[in-house]
């Protein structure tokens, strides 16, 4: 049983602390992979809000035949694609404002890798939402395909191969734009 799970069953059981760690524990990650589906920073954190709304109110029934993690993210994209529904648009999301690491070790290395982070990061503003939501689940959440296709409401041979096109997106718009690969 991972710790969602424990947190969400103790709070069902009415232990109301057991619903703070939950939040904090899922809060930054949830938040971040709603910015994928609304304009900026602070919709995602409505969004994530009503998110923790949702379960704190309406207590929805966990089965277990995922990771709770999973779950709440499935939640998080349901109640996320309600909101956008009730805006009648879809809006990109602005990630690059999100990773703001400096390591005071090596200026220009941290310059460099900061520079890439940026051009990453508005290159898969690019990518159709499919591409980045896929990349964004699996390589920064570091979700399982199968996790990913549950998310998703895809099956896992589907996101194998999106996974794969939208890796060779990324690559041929980062080539375009001169990105350097670092040698290992």
């Amino acid at each position: 049983m991972d710790n969602g799970t424990s947190f969400y069953n103790r709070f069902l059981d009415g232990d109301k602390k057991s619903f703070t760690e939950l939040v904090k524990e899922y809060w930054d990650g949830l938040t971040l992979y709603l910015t994928g589906f609304v304009e900026n920073f602070s919709e995602a954190e409505e969004i994530a809000e009503e998110t923790f709304l949702k379960l704190y109110v309406d207590k929805p029934r966990f089965s277990e035949k995922s990771l709770f993690k999973t779950w709440l993210y499935s939640v998080g994209r349901n109640t996320a694609l309600y909101y956008l529904r009730k805006k009648k648009k879809i809006k990109e999301s602005n990630l690059e404002n999100f990773y703001d690491i400096s390591d005071k070790n090596d200026i220009e290395s941290n310059y460099i890798k900061e520079e890439n982070k940026k051009l990453l990061h508005s290159i898969m503003k690019k990518l159709n939402t499919d591409y980045r939501q896929v990349l964004y689940l699996v390589y920064f959440e570091n979700f399982s395909n199968n996790e990913t296709a549950e998310i998703m409401l895809k099956n896992e041979r589907q996101i194998r191969n999106l996974l794969y096109r939208a890796k060779c997106a990324l690559k041929v718009l980062l080539e375009k734009e001169g990105f350097v690969y670092e040698e290992l």
